[in-house]
């Protein structure tokens, strides 16, 4: 499915069903749009039962709101050559530039956990990479737990551009 794209558009234009829509990086179709948080959280609960885990059984969603208000989602995706797999937070993070965007405001992670799950520490560096000045991130469980805090608390001292010269 290559330049195909799960994404919610900002304007929310009529689209049936769960309100995300395939469309082509050249395309145009969108779903109505909800209030955040739990629209992330519902959005990735709803793409987590897409994810590929055969391994861990461990089934992962992400959604995030780029800056300019389009929802963009992923899902974990193993490999039998575990470091060959793709997290949730990275499949939303590549949908949203695949789109030419490259800011998020918001991201939501889920996944069926008694606790809430934070992102790997490689996902939280790119995290970091795309996140808006002030971009949030909801941790959820599939039982509804919640635990909410700023990408910046998430990965304190990151590395950033201003440490390259």
């Amino acid at each position: 499915m290559a330049g195909v794209l799960l994404c919610r558009d900002k304007r929310g234009a009529g689209s049936r069903g769960s309100g995300l829509a395939l469309r082509s990086s050249t395309g145009h179709l969108a779903g109505k749009r909800r209030d955040p948080p739990m629209t992330l959280i519902d959005d990735a609960a709803s793409v987590r039962e897409n994810a590929y885990a055969p391994y861990s059984g461990f089934k992962v969603g992400a959604a995030l709101r780029s800056a300019s208000g389009n929802v963009f989602v992923g899902c974990n995706v193993e490999n039998v050559a575990y470091p060959e797999g793709t997290c949730a937070e990275a499949g939303a993070i590549a949908a949203m530039v695949a789109a030419g965007e490259t800011r998020f405001e918001e991201v939501a992670v889920i996944a069926d956990s008694p606790e809430p799950v934070p992102p790997c520490g490689g996902c939280r560096q790119k995290l970091k990479e795309f996140a808006a000045p002030g971009a949030r991130i909801f941790m959820a469980t599939t039982g509804g737990a919640r635990q909410e805090m700023s990408v910046d608390a998430l990965l304190p001292g990151a590395f950033g551009r201003d440490h390259m010269v």
